[in-house]
C-alpha cells in the first residue's frame, strides 16, 4: 500500500506542479501560492467540519505549523523557477530535497530497506537527477533559476519530513493538512504583501527614462469608473485552475503522509519524489518541451528504481 500511495503522490504533485508552472506564467508566483492554498484551505475546512477532525488537536500539529511556514517559501521559489526555466529541468532538480526525509527515515525511524530497495533508491535518485538534462551548464537555465530551485528542494524536503510527523490517523491528517494550509496562507500572504509593496515602490519611483508609464490597475478610468484590482477580475476558469492546483497539492500531502506512516519513510519519500517525471512528461506532451537524451534516460532509471523498490 505504501508503494501505491507514494506513486499516487508523485502523480498528484507532478500535475499540480505543471498547472502551477503554467499559472505562474500568467500571474505573480506569490499570488499563485496564496490563492491556490486559500482554495485548498476552504475545501479542507469543510472536510474537517464534516469529519469532526478538530477533536484530534494535539502537540503533533506543531509539525503542521512548521510545514505551513516553510511550504510557501518553497512553493514561491519553485513556481518562480518553473515560470523562468524549462519545467523539464526545474522540476527534477527540485526533487533533490528527498535526501532530507530519507535521512530522517534512516536516522530517526530506523528504516532498514532491503538490498533491492537500497538499489532502487540509488537508481531512482540518479534517474531523478539525470532527468534534469544536460543543459545545466548552458545558457538555457539561468543561475538565479538554479538558486531558486535549490531553495525549493530544501524546503520541499523539510515539508516532507514535517508532514509525515503531523498525524497518526486519517482524521488527524485532515486537521493537520488544514492547519498547514491556514499557516500557508498566512505566511504566503505576508510574502505576497512584501513583494507587491516592493512592486508599488518601484512603480512610484517612475519608469526608466524614455519609457511610458502605464496607469495603476485601481486608478479611475477615463469615464471616472474605478478599475477593480486584478484578483477581483479573474475569470472563473482561472479560479477553477487555482483550486485544482491547491486541492491536488493537499491530496498529495495526504497520500504521502499516509504512505510514510504505513511503510518505510525512505521508500515513500523516494517514490513520491518521482513527480518530476510526471511534470516533465506533461511539459513534453502539452507544451512540446523537447526532452534531451539524458532526461529520457533519467525517466527510465527513475521507473527502474520504482520497480526495484516494489520488488524489495
Amino acid at each position: 500500500m505504501t508503494i501505491v500511495l507514494a506513486l499516487l503522490t508523485s502523480a498528484l504533485w507532478g500535475f499540480a506542479d505543471f498547472g502551477a508552472g503554467l499559472l505562474s506564467r500568467r500571474m505573480a508566483s506569490a499570488r499563485v501560492v496564496v490563492l491556490s492554498q486559500a482554495a485548498a484551505a476552504l475545501v479542507l475546512a469543510v472536510v474537517v467540519a464534516a469529519t469532526g477532525a478538530y477533536d484530534e488537536a494535539g502537540p503533533r500539529l506543531w509539525f503542521a505549523v512548521g510545514a505551513g511556514i516553510v511550504g510557501p517559501v518553497a512553493l514561491l521559489c519553485f513556481y518562480e523557477a518553473l515560470a523562468r526555466g524549462p519545467m523539464g529541468v526545474v522540476s527534477p532538480l527540485a526533487s533533490a530535497g528527498v535526501i532530507i526525509p530519507v535521512t530522517v527515515g534512516l536516522a530517526v525511524h530506523g528504516d532498514r530497506p532491503g538490498l533491492l530497495q537500497y538499489a532502487g533508491i540509488l537508481v531512482a535518485v540518479v534517474g531523478i537527477a539525470l532527468a534534469g538534462g544536460p543543459r545545466l551548464g548552458g545558457a538555457a537555465v539561468h543561475r538565479s533559476t538554479l538558486l531558486l530551485t535549490l531553495g525549493a528542494a530544501l524546503g520541499f524536503g523539510t515539508v516532507f519530513a514535517l508532514i509525515a510527523e503531523a498525524s497518526t490517523n486519517v482524521t488527524g491528517l485532515f486537521l493537520a493538512l488544514f492547519v498547514q494550509r491556514v499557516v500557508n496562507v498566512g505566511s504566503g500572504g505576508a510574502l505576497l504583501l512584501l513583494t507587491e509593496r516592493r512592486g508599488r515602490a518601484r512603480a512610484a519611483a517612475g519608469p526608466p527614462h524614455g519609457t511610458a508609464e502605464e496607469p495603476p490597475s485601481n486608478t479611475p478610468t477615463a469615464n471616472g469608473a474605478s478599475t477593480r484590482p486584478a484578483w477581483a477580475r479573474m475569470p472563473a476558469k482561472l479560479v477553477l485552475a487555482l483550486t485544482v492546483v491547491g486541492v491536488a497539492d493537499v491530496a498529495a500531502n495526504g497520500t504521502y503522509s499516509t504512505a510514510a506512516r504505513l511503510g518505510p519513510v525512505t521508500v515513500a519519500a523516494v517514490l513520491a519524489s518521482l513527480y518530476p517525471v510526471v511534470t516533465a512528461l506533461a511539459a513534453h506532451g502539452i507544451l512540446k518541451e523537447r526532452l534531451q537524451a539524458a532526461q529520457a534516460l533519467g525517466a527510465g532509471l527513475a521507473l527502474a528504481g520504482t520497480v526495484l523498490l516494489a520488488a524489495g
